[in-house]
C-alpha cells in the first residue's frame, strides 16, 4: 500500500513520511527485557497472582484429565457477557488476546494500525504476508490528529486496529474518537487490554467494550490485571458473524481447562471490590511514581494506565537502558514502537521501594558515564 501517513522520527523531529522506513523489530516484547531482572518495570503485569485465585484453581488440577468442557465456556461467555451488556453469542473466550491478534488476517485485507501501540497486530499480518499501512500519530498521541485531518487514515483501509488506553502512550481515547474510526465495510478493532484498571469514570465514558456495532471488534485481557500472563487469558466482544470469521481456522479446543477456570472466577469473584482495589492501588502507586520521577528531573507523558512513557534525565538514554539491564533493572525500550524512538522508556507502574531504585540506579550510571 502507499504510505499515506505522517509521523515523526521517533525523537520529536518535525513530522515526515514514515511506516515503511521504520525499520525496528515489531515482534519484540518486554519480556525479554524483563527475563532474570531483579526489578521490572518492562512488562506491565501487576504483581503476583492474587492467593484466592490461585487457590480456586489449584482445586481444579483434577480436571485436567479430560478435554475442556463446552458448557464451562459457555458459562464463561455468558458471564463477560452480562458484564459487558451484550449476549454470550457476542464474546470468543481467546487463549490471551495476543491469540485475537494472530486471528485478524482471517478477516482483512487492507489493514491499518494506529502506532505508537502495542505492535503484535502489525507483526502477525505482516508474517502472513499482508502489507500493513502504519497510521503515526505524533505527541501527544491522540485521535484528534485524525479527526482534523492533519493525520490520515486510508480511506480503504478494511481493518483499522487501535488501542485504548494505548500501549505504550497510556492515552487514553474518548470513545467518540474511536467510534469515528468507523466507516462502510470497515472493522474497528479496539485494544482495551488495561480498560479495567482506568479511573472507573474515564473508563466507563470511554470504553466502546458495550457498544454493540457490528463494525466495532473489542479485545479485553484478564492477564495484566489479575497477574495471569503465563496462562493466557482474554476474549473478544463483537458481532457473532465477525467473531465466527475470527474463529473460523482456530484448532480444537483452543482455551485449556485451567484458562477456562480462571476468566471464570475472575468473572464471578474479581470484578467487584477487587477490582476497586487493584484500580485505586494503581491510580495510588501511578500518582506517586509521577511525582518522583518529576522530582528527578524526568519528562512523563500524562497517563491513563498501569504504565507511563517518561524520558529519563541523561544524554544516552539507550547506553543508560543497558547499563540498568547490567545491573538488573529492567525497562521498555521504545525503538521498537513505530512513531517512538530510543529517547523515552515504558515504566509499568510500580511501589514506591522499585521506583527508588530505578531512579536511584539511573542517577549512579549517568554520573559514571559522565566521569568518562
Amino acid at each position: 500500500m502507499n504510505n499515506m501517513m505522517m509521523g515523526n522520527t521517533g525523537d520529536d523531529a518535525a513530522a515526515v513520511s514514515v511506516g515503511a522506513e521504520f525499520t525496528g523489530d515489531v515482534s519484540y516484547h518486554g519480556d525479554v527485557a524483563a527475563r532474570g531482572a531483579l526489578v521490572d518495570f518492562a512488562v506491565n503485569v501487576r504483581g503476583a497472582t492474587p492467593r484466592w485465585l490461585l487457590d480456586a484453581l489449584g482445586s481444579h488440577l483434577n480436571d485436567l484429565s479430560a478435554y475442556p468442557d463446552p458448557m464451562l465456556d459457555r458459562r464463561v461467555r455468558k458471564l463477560i457477557a452480562r458484564r459487558h451488556g451484550r449476549r454470550e453469542d457476542e464474546v470468543l473466550l481467546l487463549a490471551g488476546v495476543a491469540e485475537g491478534f494472530a486471528l485478524l488476517p482471517d478477516i482483512c485485507e487492507r489493514p491499518a494500525v494506529i502506532h505508537p501501540q502495542f505492535t503484535e497486530p502489525d507483526a502477525v499480518m505482516r508474517a502472513a504476508g499482508i502489507d500493513v499501512d502504519r497510521v503515526i500519530l505524533r505527541p501527544p498521541w491522540d485521535l484528534g490528529q485524525v479527526r482534523d485531518g492533519s493525520v490520515a487514515v486510508p480511506d480503504d483501509a478494511d481493518l483499522v486496529v487501535v488501542g485504548n488506553p494505548t500501549n505504550p502512550t497510556s492515552v487514553l481515547h474518548s470513545r467518540e474518537d474511536i467510534l469515528a474510526l468507523r466507516a462502510p465495510g470497515r472493522v474497528v478493532v479496539v485494544d482495551e487490554a488495561f480498560m479495567d484498571v482506568v479511573a472507573e469514570d474515564a473508563g466507563e465514558a470511554c470504553e466502546v467494550a458495550s457498544v454493540r456495532d457490528p463494525g466495532l471488534l473489542v479485545f479485553r485481557s484478564l492477564t495484566k490485571t489479575w497477574a495471569l500472563a503465563g496462562l493466557r487469558c482474554g476474549y473478544a466482544l463483537g458481532a457473532p458473524e465477525v467473531l465466527a470469521a475470527l474463529a473460523r481456522r482456530r484448532p480444537a479446543w483452543p482455551v485449556g481447562t485451567l484458562q477456562l477456570h480462571a476468566m471464570r472466577l475472575v468473572a464471578e469473584h474479581g470484578m467487584g471490590r477487587p477490582l476497586q482495589l487493584e484500580r485505586a492501588d494503581v491510580a495510588r502507586e501511578r500518582e506517586l511514581m509521577v511525582a518522583v520521577l518529576d522530582d528527578a528531573g524526568w519528562e512523563v507523558e500524562p497517563a491513563a494506565g498501569p504504565f507511563l512513557l517518561a524520558r529519563p534525565p541523561v544524554a544516552d538514554p539507550e547506553a543508560v537502558r543497558l547499563a540498568l539491564a547490567n545491573r538488573g533493572v529492567a525497562v521498555r525500550r521504545c525503538d521498537t514502537f513505530p512513531g517512538l524512538g530510543t529517547s523515552r522508556w515504558r515504566l509499568a507502574v510500580r511501589g514506591p521501594a522499585d521506583v527508588g531504585t530505578l531512579v536511584g540506579e539511573v542517577t549512579r550510571i549517568a554520573a559514571l558515564q559522565r566521569e568518562r
